[in-house]
Formats: C-alpha cells, sequence, structure tokens
C-alpha cells in the first residue's frame, strides 16, 4: 500500500454565538483543514488541521504546509508512520497542519487494520472521558446562566474565562459558583492576562468560591512569574499557552514551574508527539490533561482516542467544544450528559460527510 495524494478540505465553522470571546480573541468562526491521505488500494485517513490566530498561527501558513505534505508523503508506505512524519519534520510549517497528518496516518492504518486508533496507542484504559466545558468572558450574570444551561445539560466541569480585571473576574466566579452550587468543579482561565502579583491577589479572593486549577495566569513567556504564582497560591497552576512545545514542556517540569500541564494534539504535532509530551510531564510528577480541542468533531475524536489509551492523564478534558460550533460535517461523536463515550469502530471512529458527496468513513 502506498500514498497516493493528500487532500485539503477548508472547513469555515460558525460559533452558535457569534459574541464568543476570551482573553486574547473574539471571531464569530473557527477556521481549519479537514485533510485526507488517501492510498493506491482505496483506504484513506482522516485528519484535522486547526489554526491558531491569537498564536499567530493564520489559516494561510496551515494551507502552505499541508500543500508541501502531498508531494513529501506520495508514494510512502503509511504503516512508516515515524518515517513519514520525520521527513515533515525537515519541511517548514507549522505543527498544526503536521497534526493533522500525523492523525490521518493513525487513522488509515487503524481502519486497514480494522481495529480504532485506540488500540493502535497501546489500549483502553478508560471507555470514557468527563469533559470540562468553557464559559466565554460575558457580564456576570451572563456567564452564570451559561454555566447554569450546560449543568442542566449534564456537565459538571466548567472553565470560567477571565481578563485581567480582578474585581470583574471576582464577581465573574461568586455569580456562576452561586448559580451551579457547591458539587459543580470550576476552573479558571486568565489566558495570560495578569501581571504576576495581580494573579496572586486574583487568586486569593476566587478560592474561597472553590476553584480546582487556573490555567495560564500569566504572560507565556514569564517563566519566572509563573513559577512565583505556583509557589505563592494554594490551588493548582496550570500552564497552557507556555506550554505550546515538548521543548517548552521540559523546562516546566525540568524547573518545577508549575502543578499542571494543559495538552493540545495541534500545538504539539500530533499523537506521537503528545505521547512525549506525557512522558515528560509524567517523569517530573507533574499531572497533566488535555486541553481546548476546539474545531471539527474529528479533532476531538483523535484526542478522544489518545485519552482513551493514556493512563497518566487525569481531570476532565476539553474535548467538547464542537458542541457549540454549526456546520460540522463530520458525524459519528456526540456528548452524553457531560461526557463522551470512545467510538469502537475502526480508525477513529467518525464519518466525513463533506457537502454534496456520500459519508466517507
Amino acid at each position: 500500500m502506498r500514498i497516493t495524494q493528500v487532500r485539503t478540505l477548508p472547513l469555515t465553522q460558525r460559533k452558535d454565538d457569534p459574541t464568543w470571546r476570551f482573553a486574547l480573541r473574539a471571531s464569530p468562526i473557527v477556521e481549519g483543514f479537514l485533510v485526507e491521505v488517501l492510498t493506491d488500494e482505496g483506504l484513506c485517513g482522516w485528519g484535522y488541521a486547526a489554526t491558531a490566530a491569537h498564536l499567530g498561527v493564520s489559516a494561510g501558513a496551515v494551507g502552505a504546509a499541508l500543500a508541501e505534505y502531498g508531494p513529501a508523503l506520495s508514494g510512502r508506505d503509511p504503516f512508516r508512520i515515524a518515517e513519514a512524519l520525520t521527513a515533515l519534520e525537515r519541511l517548514p510549517g507549522p505543527a498544526q497542519a503536521r497534526a493533522a497528518i500525523d492523525c490521518a496516518l493513525h487513522d488509515l492504518v487503524a481502519r486497514a487494520l480494522g481495529v480504532p486508533v485506540y488500540q493502535l496507542l497501546g489500549g483502553l484504559v478508560r471507555t470514557e472521558v468527563p469533559l470540562l466545558r468553557i464559559l466565554a468572558l460575558k457580564e456576570p450574570a451572563a456567564m452564570a446562566a451559561n454555566a447554569v444551561r450546560l449543568v442542566e445539560a449534564g456537565y459538571r466541569y466548567l472553565k470560567i474565562k477571565v481578563e485581567g480585571d480582578t474585581a470583574l473576574d471576582v464577581a465573574r466566579v461568586r455569580a456562576i459558583r452561586e448559580a451551579v452550587g457547591p458539587h459543580v468543579h470550576l476552573t479558571i482561565d486568565a489566558n495570560q492576562s495578569y501581571s504576576p502579583k495581580e494573579a496572586i491577589r486574583a487568586i486569593a479572593q476566587m478560592e474561597p468560591f472553590g476553584i480546582d486549577l487556573v490555567e495560564q495566569p500569566v504572560r507565556a513567556d514569564d517563566l519566572e512569574g509563573l513559577a512565583l504564582v505556583t509557589r505563592t497560591v494554594a490551588t493548582p497552576v496550570e500552564a497552557d499557552e507556555s506550554a505550546g512545545s515538548l521543548e517548552e514542556i521540559f523546562r516546566l517540569c525540568a524547573g518545577r514551574l508549575v502543578d499542571r500541564v494543559s495538552l493540545k494534539l495541534p500545538r504539539l504535532g500530533g499523537l506521537r508527539q503528545a505521547a512525549l509530551a506525557v512522558g515528560l510531564c509524567q517523569a517530573a510528577n507533574i499531572r497533566c490533561r488535555l486541553g481546548a480541542a476546539v474545531g471539527s468533531r474529528l479533532l476531538s475524536a483523535a484526542a478522544l482516542h489518545f485519552a482513551a489509551a493514556t493512563p497518566y492523564l487525569d481531570y476532565a478534558c476539553e474535548l467538547g467544544e464542537f458542541a457549540r460550533l454549526l456546520d460540522d460535517p463530520v458525524q459519528g461523536l456526540e456528548v452524553e450528559h457531560g461526557i463522551l463515550r470512545v467510538p469502537a469502530g475502526p480508525g477513529l471512529g467518525v464519518q466525513v460527510v463533506p457537502a454534496g458527496t456520500e459519508a466517507r468513513a
């Protein structure tokens, strides 16, 4: 079997709430690419290439990289995943593009073998994953109302976006806790919006309302400030934007600068790189989980298979954000009472139905 073609299909998805925003960006849409790797035996595999404009990863840069990857993969044996990905690492382009190819190759090989992707990653250690859903920035009462709607839908883990205004952010946390009661897990995500001292002050005022962790309170490049917050506050501190590569995660772990790390398949470059990142965290005894997978169900499916086969992950993962996006051509993955169950079918277990075509597994 040989790879014959890599097809990329641009995908723009509308948000069900066009005013959705967080501290770094506001946009009514999410842009990405469906990526299909085809073979001479008629088999194919699918991946999703995310973009991240707030991190400088544009749709143009991702699309350009994917266009280069097709010729580089043509004629290769899809079962030799490590060899193919090593070749792509020699080419310029963001990790998000390589991640899509990584996931597509795993999907293709698993389908060829008739097994779920999680079998290629070590086999099942869990059959379902609890979801942490994100509350976008709004006024406190509006965020509390949205929190209640999510809890009524079955979610028990919520992430509160904040933006660096201590009084307003504390009011948001207070309003949400009062609205959802004491048994819902709350986390905070500042998206780099505080200085270290402001973060310490704000977290101290939020802690009485019961928060499980605080994500990326300070600038991504302020590792000294991140470590200061970690040492000072009682609540576990998690790195997100500071954990954009294996090298950055190594620095966080080696210096014990944080309590936790948020891992994202697109940012790290796919399933293989994410497994290496988990190993670094485990060796340092720093907890980790899967952060926000924002895009098509295809991206969440890949992350779900990874979570299903990775023992060291803990806490709820952010794999249900597709539920707030429209225009998804991928079927076969739905949230059930705040959790995702791992698909048992071959490959990623979902089906892609581009506009005007029949479903393609």
